[in-house]
């Protein structure tokens, strides 16, 4: 792709108001093309193997079915897929990391400034990062504090523990064993400095690892 080339755009989010906003802020820039929508995660996925788009601008939660993270996973394993720039509301290391794994090129908050979406589309299409300065921040961390980041999937244990649920519930959710869940406890307490579910769930809240 030359400067000279068109972006093809997918906007993909549940809420059609959204996705109109986007819409509005991206087709006043130049290059920049708006050439379909999704409203679902799967529609997406199937809009995106159709060989037309650049850039698809991917939100993370659809209310019930796939989520954007495996949607990410799914376009960007396509030989010649678009490039993935997650927009969402959502900050958190459960949120961050799974969609970054999944392949996607940025990630960006909803509420950045129309010419930072602008940038970060281009970017994206030249295949280079773009992260929300919260995410990159958080990011570093853990690069220079690696024994006390946690894990993806202490990430999702712990997310669940938030939600309420038992060691015996998050083990049936997540296909684990209860021994194998209390171990994975075990070392969020350590990394945390805590050393009960409550207070775990709190110091992962402050420091923006799950979500709010």
């Amino acid at each position: 792709m030359t400067d000279a080339d068109p972006i093809r755009l997918l906007l993909a989010d549940d809420h059609p108001v959204v996705r109109a906003g986007l819409r509005a802020v991206l087709e006043t820039e130049p290059g920049l093309f708006v050439v379909a929508e999704a409203a679902t995660a799967e529609d997406a996925v199937a809009r995106a193997a159709e060989g037309d788009i650049d850039v698809v601008l991917m939100d993370l939660q659809f209310g019930k079915g796939m989520g954007g993270a495996e949607a990410t996973a799914l376009i960007t394993a396509r030989p010649g897929a678009p490039r993935v720039l997650i927009v969402t509301t959502y900050d958190s290391d459960a949120d961050t990391l799974p969609a970054i794994e999944a392949g996607a090129t940025g990630y960006l908050l909803k509420d950045a400034p129309p010419e930072d979406l602008a940038a970060a589309v281009r970017t994206s299409a030249a295949g280079r990062t773009t992260l929300a300065p919260a995410v990159a921040e958080r990011l570093m961390q853990r690069l220079r504090t690696p024994g006390t980041a946690l894990t993806r999937r202490e990430t999702e244990v712990l997310s669940l523990v938030a939600d309420g649920l038992s060691n015996q519930a998050i083990g049936r959710r997540m296909h684990l064993t209860e021994g194998t869940v209390k171990s994975h406890l075990a070392r969020v307490y350590t990394k945390l400095g805590v050393d009960s579910r409550t207070a775990a769930v709190a110091a992962a809240t402050d420091l923006g690892l799950i979500r709010r």
